[in-house]
């Protein structure tokens, strides 16, 4: 058991270390790191902790750490993942802390930013694709993708009732289905 938790606790960690711009950045790493490396979750649960942990209060990636954690080693295991996660982030927080009043202004750090900033949306368009071809798998949820979208995009709804609301409409759907086919 202590043999897989620092196995754990180094994946995070490492994902943590090596992923920048938040929890939809770390997608394509987590699921390498869980799904193919350590087979600490199937690419199905993974997607599926990943949309609890949008619907959750707090980072998705923590979130989604806590949970693969919790399912691979119980309740230590799921700390043990949360603090792999976090731990390189509050190191690397706390030297930049330190030293950014005196690099902020120069022209070359302000340059890699925005350079980090179009890599970021790289790494959210790569992972928005894979959650696409595994979440799109009929007309239905391509209309609740096109409502959830149109409406976060155009409306003005927080993106909490957005989610609520594919959630609602996720399950009135399957009730119609199940409906249609018979099995009600």
């Amino acid at each position: 058991m202590l043999k897989t938790l620092i196995k754990m606790f180094v994946a995070f960690a490492k994902v943590g270390c090596l992923t920048f711009g938040g929890g939809y950045a770390m997608l394509p790493m987590l699921q390498k790191e869980i799904v193919e490396k350590n087979k600490w979750a199937t690419e199905e649960e993974l997607i599926d902790y990943f949309a609890i942990g949008q619907c959750t209060p707090g980072i998705i990636a923590v979130n989604t750490a806590t949970f693969v954690g919790f399912k691979a080693a119980g309740v230590i295991g799921g700390i043990v993942a949360t603090l792999g996660l976090v731990f390189p982030s509050l190191v690397i927080i706390m030297i930049i802390a330190a030293f950014i009043r005196n690099f902020t202004d120069l022209e070359v750090v302000q340059n890699a930013l925005k350079g980090i900033q179009v890599c970021v949306c790289a790494l959210i368009l790569d992972a928005v694709i894979k959650l696409g071809k595994k979440s799109l798998s009929d007309k239905y949820c391509v209309l609740v993708f096109l409502l959830a979208f149109f409406a976060a995009q155009f409306s003005g709804i927080s993106t909490i009732f957005v989610i609520i609301g594919a959630g609602v409409l996720g399950i009135l759907i399957s009730i119609l289905k199940n409906r249609k086919e018979g099995r009600m």
